[in-house]
């Protein structure tokens, strides 16, 4: 299944992004699924049935949590996290909840991640290709993530729809919530999969 792990609706005051534009295009896309992940809230899970849609898109809700170490992309029970953490608090809470966390666009110039995140034993994950970065900022990402054994995700960070499945990965497991798709990326049962094939028609 082909998943877009990191999109912005307009949840997050940065995007313009409506959940209507990506219920309407994701399938035409190439997109088998998408992570809406606003920034601290997952309050989209009122507004949208998680799950497969009636046109067979998988949609679920995550998060991008924001700590003074880094952005942090977040699947699974995360509802009740509270706000204000540090990235080891997201971390040992992920590992709690049975959730996976993942370090976003980590090499990003403007907003680089500490050594706190990116050099803690429950760090599973790295953001290596994120839709929004330079392509150094990538390779950064993707080296560190090689040299110290991280499973490698990806995402568009979409913020409008010209972005939308600009970067995927490709679950090798059946997707239909939230426990299925952290369970598909822990064991490593994905691989970064580029951009959704109808991206360019949008």
């Amino acid at each position: 299944m082909r998943f877009d792990l990191h999109v912005h609706t307009r949840f997050s005051a940065c995007s313009r992004l409506a959940l209507s534009a990506i219920l309407e295009n994701a399938r035409s896309l190439g997109l088998d699924g998408v992570c809406l992940t606003d920034h601290d809230t997952m309050d989209m899970a009122r507004k949208v049935r998680e799950g497969i849609q009636d046109d067979g898109l998988c949609v679920l809700i995550g998060m991008e949590y924001t700590t003074p170490e880094g952005d942090i992309l977040l699947y699974g029970p995360f509802e009740n996290l509270a706000p204000g953490l540090s990235a080891p608090e997201v971390l040992e809470a992920a590992e709690a909840l049975g959730g996976l966390a993942v370090a976003a666009h980590p090499f990003r110039a403007r907003q680089p991640a500490w050594p706190d995140l990116l050099d803690h034993p429950l760090l599973r994950a790295v953001e290596v290709e994120n839709g929004r970065n330079s392509p150094v900022e990538n390779a950064a990402a993707k080296a560190f993530a090689g040299r110290h054994g991280k499973c490698c995700l990806g995402g568009s960070d979409a913020h409008d729809l010209s972005e939308l499945g600009r970067v995927t990965v490709l679950v090798e497991t059946a997707v239909c919530g939230r426990a299925d798709l952290v369970a598909a990326l822990l064991a490593g049962r994905c691989r970064l999969g580029g951009s959704a094939p109808g991206r360019k028609r949008v």
